[in-house]
């Protein structure tokens, strides 16, 4: 047994193994370097050209911030990727193992992994048309399949979003049919204010028209406006009120904190001017009770 154990021992190519083990660790050694310049790089830039921007009013992120985050962040997943899968040849090749064979075989694997995998293949060619299009962006509100929420993720495969009730979404880029982005460019907040048929409307679009140059002048809601406000008049005959539409278009994702200020303010312009916004109503018609008489002489009939 100790003869065996030697001729094996004796066998063993320690010196072709310390090289290839030296190799592989430098090749660790200089893929894990490159990996964290990469990273400082991609950082760097992105650092670059988020100042190169200049920032919104009300310090939300700028439309290039959200297109430069997106387009670095998936820079950095397929570099990570490429250098890796790298790393895992030059280490199979150190081996003493013949990556052609491996090649032409992940070749063919490939090609059979497309036929059966065509759902995969699908999301990846949408996500990709996705991203070259500027359709949405990380931080950005869409409503996606019919689900609202803000993007947190652009991957090229999925898209992950977040909806009010911190609810995560995970939609494959291949299975969305509708995709509607509400803070691309500029947003807007569109009201319909109801008050009472009585009401002169004339009269209640100035009170609003008051409000809205009042928000506009706000130091704090004024910058997140944009252009100016727009009252479009009587919009529909409601059930128990008339309807007066308007539009105030803001900056990105702003619309809504936009929108509950107007509604408080002119909840209370309507109370300091006595105008009504009034609750459904309902009127009721009892019929008149039936004689005596008249239903006897219906039953003898």
């Amino acid at each position: 047994m100790k003869e065996i154990l030697s001729k094996w021992f004796d066998s063993i190519p320690w010196e072709r193994l310390l090289s290839s083990s030296v190799r592989i660790v430098v090749i660790l050694a200089v893929a894990m370097l490159l990996y964290k310049i990469i990273k400082r790089a991609l950082l760097r830039i992105e650092r670059r050209l988020l100042a190169a921007d200049a920032e919104t009013p009300d310090g939300s992120p700028s439309e290039n911030d959200k297109r430069v985050q997106t387009l670095i962040r998936l820079t950095r997943q397929v570099l990570s990727v490429v250098v890796w899968v790298l790393v895992g040849l030059m280490v199979l090749t150190e081996l003493g193992l013949d990556i052609a064979p491996i090649l032409a075989g992940a070749g063919i694997v490939g090609l059979a992994v497309g036929f059966g995998a065509q759902n995969l293949v699908r999301d990846f060619i949408s996500g990709f048309f996705m991203i070259l299009e500027n359709q949405v962006r990380v931080g950005d509100v869409a409503v996606i399949n019919g689900t609202p929420g803000v993007v947190e993720q652009i991957n090229m495969r999925t898209i992950v979003l977040r909806d009010v009730s911190d609810v995560v979404h995970i939609f494959p880029n291949g299975t969305i049919t509708t995709l509607s982005n509400q803070t691309k460019q500029v947003s807007a907040y569109v009201f319909d204010v109801g008050v009472a048929y009585r009401e002169d409307t004339e009269h209640v679009s100035a009170v609003i028209s008051d409000v809205l140059r009042g928000l506009k002048d706000d130091p704090e809601y004024g910058p997140k406006i944009v252009g100016e406000p727009e009252v479009f008049g009587v919009s529909r005959f409601g059930e128990s009120s008339v309807e007066i539409k308007g539009r105030i278009r803001t900056l990105p994702g702003s619309q809504w904190m936009v929108g509950r200020e107007f509604l408080r303010r002119v909840k209370h312009a309507f109370d300091e001017k006595g105008i009504e916004i009034p609750f459904p109503y309902r009127k009721l018609v009892m019929d008149q009770p039936v004689p005596d008489h008249t239903m006897d002489k219906t039953m003898r009939n």
